[in-house]
Order: structure tokens, then sequence, then C-alpha cells
């Protein structure tokens, strides 16, 4: 039984995977109180489960942090909660995957070749679209006063750094990073799934679907 000056802090990130259906308030929380016996009991307190886990549609939900208040309130009245994690997160429900075999390496090889082809293909449509070749011909014959042949010292330099620019660019070549930022990549995945953990959120609570407190909407796959 919790103390009735106890104070538990909780937080959520604003998308947790889980690897079961019936999910608990540790599954999706990470809290600290200074009597540990109170993490261990909330812990394990049920939120929700997931129903006809084979369809796509109900593997994922948006849920109020004051539907997670709630759920530990009527176990423990007494709890003081702070909050300093996200006010709404998406529980997304997905099945433990096994290791890479067949399909997946046939995967890795058509998305290595598609980025290949298609970086190839762009770069080679912009040099057409700027007319580099007349370009490089007009520059080397101004400096030397010989004829262009299509392969001289402007097209190597070029080559080589168009190279070392999208190396340095993209700050990655395979497991190696020049530097401890983050790549352009990665920052556009993180500004990608940011908006479309938003997106997710706001469609949920203009559906009314949201697990929340006084929801007068059922949704399907919260435990009772």
């Amino acid at each position: 039984m919790t103390g009735s000056n106890d104070t538990v802090y909780i937080k959520a990130d604003r998308n947790v995977e889980v690897t079961k259906p019936d999910v608990t308030l540790g599954d999706v929380l990470k809290m600290e109180c200074a009597d540990p016996s109170v993490v261990s009991k909330i812990s394990v307190i049920p939120l929700l489960r997931f129903h006809h886990t084979d369809q796509k549609s109900q593997n994922r939900t948006a849920v109020s942090i004051l539907k997670v208040m709630e759920k530990i309130h009527e176990k423990y009245p007494d709890l003081v909660i702070e909050n300093i994690g996200e006010a709404d997160f998406i529980v997304t429900y997905e099945k433990q995957q096994s290791a890479g075999g067949v399909l997946h390496f046939l995967k890795v090889i058509g998305v290595v070749l598609i980025s290949f082809f298609g970086a190839a293909f762009s770069t080679m449509a912009f040099n057409n679209d700027v007319d580099t070749t007349k370009m490089f011909a007009q520059i080397y014959e101004q400096l030397t006063g010989h004829v262009s042949d299509g392969f001289t010292i402007l097209e190597l330099t070029y080559c080589i750094g168009l190279v070392i620019g999208i190396l340095t660019f993209f700050n990655h070549f395979g497991k190696k990073k020049w530097t401890v930022d983050p790549t352009p990549m990665e920052v556009e995945m993180r500004l990608y799934e940011n908006d479309i953990q938003t997106t997710l959120i706001e469609t949920y609570s203009r559906k009314e679907k949201e697990l929340d407190v006084g929801s007068k909407h059922t949704i399907g796959h919260n435990r009772t």
C-alpha cells in the first residue's frame, strides 16, 4: 500500500511499440518514485488490450495521459502523479519478428539498387539539363587552346568532387560517420515521424477514438 504523500513521476514517449496485446502501464511509461515498491505496483496495472491483432487497423491507438492517471488513481487514489512526458501518445502493437531471412535480404538488395540507379539518373539528368559537358569543353578550350575530347582533367576532378560532396553532405559512409551530428537523412526521418505522430494523435482525437477519460466512444480494445 502506498503512502499518502508518495509522488510518482511518469514519462511517456510520443510513440511506444509493444510486442504483446495485453498492455500494462509499465510497458508504455518510465516511472520514478522515492519508494521503489510504488513503481513495481503501478507497472502491472492494465492499460488496454488489442483485439483482432491480425488486422492492422486494430494495432494502434492514441492514449491520453489523463487516462493513465485515471488508471493509477483507481488503485491508489491518494498517490500524487507528476507527468513530465507527452500529454498524448501512440501505442502500436507489433508482433515480435524473427531475424531477417531471404526476403529481408532481397528487400535490402532492392533498396540498394533503387537508391543507386535513382541517384545516378538524377545526377545525369541534372548534368544534361545544365549541359555540363558543353560547359567543361568551353572552359577547357579557353584555358588550354585545345579542343576537349570529352574526358579531361575537368571531368575527372568533377567526378571526384561529386563523390566527396555527397559523402560530406550526408555525413555517412557504410557504418562510419564523419561527425557526431545526425545525418540529413536522419533529420528528415525524425521530422517525418513527428509529423506522422502529430497527425495520428489529432485524427484519433477528432474522431473521438482516443483512449481518454470521460470518453463516450468505445474504441474496441480498451481493457476493462
